[in-house]
């Protein structure tokens, strides 16, 4: 967690199916038409359709702009029109009809349709008032108590076994609890004492979120159903959380000058002592040892008392290595996308239209071209591309289009800079560090964020063109893209740099542009000079994907109430999926490859699957412990996690590898390695155990492998069980030929019987 001006917020979002008619306007009032053309009519002084598109607006209205045009799934475009001008347009040759909007309302959020949640069998579920007994916990930078996304209606009493309490301070008092928000605690203690006294004319010494990262992760996990939800206009529909039947308690530990250790675990601590069921942290730093990881411990001992633990994977990708949170009792949780975006595009002046995202919602630029000039050009300073505070000088950026590159400082404080020079608008290129990543942001002044091909291209075209010029259009929210999921670039990547045989990130969730509550004592930038307020926010980052997961581990431990935290995250982990529909693999968009199970895991959760899994890899308490133990760390150190009641025995044989884990990963030895030569070869052995979660069956084993220098043998290849809850061992043997260091391959195991699958990812590395 950062300071609010740095924190990278992540997003849900949401989108409509139903028809309802749009509300009259005055007559002199733009609205939106699609305007259907009949395209063989074209005339021929127009080299292209788009431009014969744009001369018919032009001559109808010159303040009218084009939003789309359309070549296949109709011919065509739509633009904001008056009620007169749409019927002058209508009058024209080659329009076949100009139609008003219509405007649909939004049934579910985007999320819960992307993962299967609209299905009638999980709606079922959601109806039955289910789930209200689940309690989730955050840990965050608090709530905001007026969020419709904390409506308690249709909630009955709280669960009798919860303990905690709704602390009052500035502007929270115990009245802004309810049967939704059930408590709300704020810890400040070690921040205070890093910082001298809260100054409340900045935050609020109490549970309310003046940051707005703590309300929207709440409201992703277990958010109540909100109808008409929208970021100014933007995915407008009904938003709910994951788990909206769920209760809800927020434990505030992060303040504007980050989240102290201290006051962190004081947090999770109070969270098992009130009852949570499942505890949810977006929040990560430097990684260091389970033993001096305050997350690591104290969700050791959250899992020891049954809670589900889910953490973000971290907003360090594409970077190698670049994981926090890895401790294999947690849920690591990184990023992909939904099949929605925000488009915006740059028409440049020789033509070109280039495509990116924004979620800018002002007033539009100008109709004609305005010029167009690098940051990097008309600077004096060496970091003037990036348009950091005072690296633009007065005038030479006046009324121009500004394109900066992404880097040092946040991507909206970039356009507040360009605006302070004068600039009219932004274009906000990513560096070959960003890739084709796409991140839409609130921006105060018009902007496109574009990928790196896209703003090589651009400064071709500046350096080529006299008197280059642009302009920027908004493209509204577009659906069903594909494909999708995609890895986000922005997701922190494994091998595990802690322990490389545990296999990290767990799985990936939706996290990029994702539209969940947020506070009203900030704008939605997290920016002071934002004047802005918004009861929705669409942000992105793994701290929104990690609360996905902690909403449907609420969900999954209401269906499930007997089972452990790794059977619920067994039962996601195994049946994830790593491929589409087509059977090619995820796409990583920061290499546009695809991404392999260091990138993702087990794969992208799929929460219908995951209720009814047939078998899991389950583990306790004790499995950990023996996990620990294996890692030969102190004796001191072991009992930070058991609380001095037991210590690792002396002469046993502890084995990381036999941890009982539902993925494999499998350091293995390199060509210049210890027992010599390019002919030398590892044989490693796993044990798992499997337990019968569904009704009597047998499973035979297959292994999927993309490599030939490892022999994967499984003994025994079938396992029958006959009884629920009956436990089967299995081995699993790896003989690899020796491989030069960096050298990676990957492959699945998979158990198969009736109409289970039961998947685990494999990933070979030689170091």
């Amino acid at each position: 967690m950062k300071p609010r001006n740095a924190v990278l917020m992540a997003v849900i979002v949401a989108f409509c199916c139903s028809y309802v008619a749009a509300d009259p306007y005055p007559e002199h009032h733009q609205k939106t038409y699609i305007v259907h053309v009949d395209k063989a009519v074209k005339p021929s002084v127009f080299p292209n359709h788009l431009e014969w598109y744009e001369t018919s607006m032009r001559s109808i209205s010159e303040s009218t702009y084009m939003l789309y045009a359309y070549d296949k799934v109709m011919h065509g475009f739509s633009t904001r029109l008056t009620v007169e001008e749409a019927g002058l347009l209508e009058k024209q040759p080659g329009i076949i009809s100009v139609q008003e909007e219509v405007i649909y309302e939004l049934h579910t959020t985007r999320s819960p349709e992307f993962l299967g949640l609209e299905r009638s069998d999980m709606m079922m579920l959601y109806e039955s008032g289910s789930g209200g007994d689940v309690i989730v916990g955050v840990v965050d930078t608090g709530v905001w108590p007026g969020s419709k996304s904390l409506d308690d209606t249709g909630f009955g009493s709280v669960p009798s076994l919860w303990k905690g309490e709704c602390e009052s301070g500035t502007g929270f008092n115990v009245t802004s609890c309810n049967k939704k928000l059930i408590g709300a605690r704020y810890f400040s203690r070690a921040y205070e004492a890093a910082y001298g006294p809260i100054d409340e004319s900045l935050e609020s010494n109490s549970p309310m979120d003046d940051d707005g990262h703590g309300t929207h992760t709440s409201t992703t996990a277990a958010g109540s159903a909100v109808t008409g939800a929208s970021l100014f206009g933007f995915a407008k529909g009904k938003a709910r959380g994951m788990a909206p039947r769920a209760r809800l308690a927020v434990y505030k530990a992060c303040w504007l000058g980050g989240c102290f250790g201290s006051d962190i675990l004081a947090a999770i601590e109070k969270a098992v002592i009130d009852g949570v069921n499942v505890l949810s942290l977006s929040m990560g730093g430097m990684l260091s040892d389970y033993p001096t990881d305050v997350v690591a411990y104290g969700a050791f001992k959250a899992v020891s008392h049954g809670i589900f633990v889910s953490c973000s994977a971290g907003n360090s990708g594409p970077t190698p290595q670049s994981l926090s949170n890895v401790a294999p009792w947690i849920a690591t949780v990184g990023a992909g996308t939904l099949d929605r975006n925000f488009p915006a595009y740059v028409t440049l002046g020789n033509g070109k239209r280039l495509s990116g995202v924004s979620l800018y919602s002002g007033e539009p630029l100008p109709d004609s071209m305005i010029p167009l000039v690098f940051a990097g050009n008309i600077s004096n300073t060496t970091a003037g591309r990036l348009c950091v505070p005072g690296s633009l000088p007065q005038g030479r950026a006046t009324g121009k289009i500004v394109m900066c590159e992404r880097g040092l400082n946040s991507r909206v404080q970039k356009g507040m800079v360009v605006k302070a020079a004068g600039g009219a608008g932004m274009i906000l290129a990513n560096t070959d560090t960003f890739g084709e990543e796409l991140v839409a942001d609130t921006h105060l002044i018009p902007s496109s964020a574009i990928g790196q091909r896209a703003g090589d291209e651009i400064k071709r075209y500046i350096v080529s063109d006299h008197n280059p010029t642009a302009t920027i259009t908004s493209g509204g929210t577009q659906l069903g893209i594909q494909p999708s999921p995609v890895l986000a670039a922005f997701s922190s990547r494994g091998p595990n740099p802690l322990t490389p045989e545990i296999l990290k990130p767990d799985f990936i969730a939706p996290g990029v542009n994702i539209l969940a509550g947020w506070t009203n004592k900030v704008g939605p930038t997290g920016l002071t000079e934002d004047p802005r307020r918004a009861e929705f926010n669409i942000v992105s980052g793994t701290s929104m994907s990690c609360p996905h997961v902690s909403g449907l581990a609420a969900l999954l431990k209401e269906a499930h109430p007997e089972w452990s935290p790794a059977a619920i995250k067994s039962a996601l982990m195994t049946t994830a999926y790593s491929t589409y529909k087509t059977g090619e693999g995820l796409q990583d968009v920061a290499t546009g490859m695809p991404s392999t199970p260091f990138d993702h895991g087990a794969g992208h959760v799929n929460p219908v699957s995951a209720l009814d899994p047939g078998l899991v890899y389950d583990a306790s308490a004790d499995d950990y412990l023996s996990f620990l133990c294996a890692l030969n760390y102190s004796t001191n150190s072991i009992k930070m996690f058991t609380g001095g009641s037991s210590t690792c025995t002396e002469g046993k044989k502890y084995r990381v590898e036999d941890l009982n884990y539902p993925s494999f990963s499998v350091p293995l030895m390199t060509a210049s390695g210890e027992g010599g030569g390019s002919t030398a070869t590892n044989t490693v052995k796993y044990r798992r155990t499997l337990t019968n979660v569904g009704p009597p069956e047998t499973y035979k084993v297959s292994i999927l492998s993309n490599t030939q220098s490892v022999k994967i043998t499984v003994d025994p290849e079938e396992l029958t069980f006959v009884e629920k809850n009956e436990k089967k061992v299995y081995t699993v043997t790896f003989t690899a030929s020796s491989m030069d260091s960096g050298t990676s391959s990957f492959g699945r195991l998979v158990w198969s019987g009736g109409k289970y699958v039961v998947s685990s990812p494999i990933a070979f590395s030689w170091v």
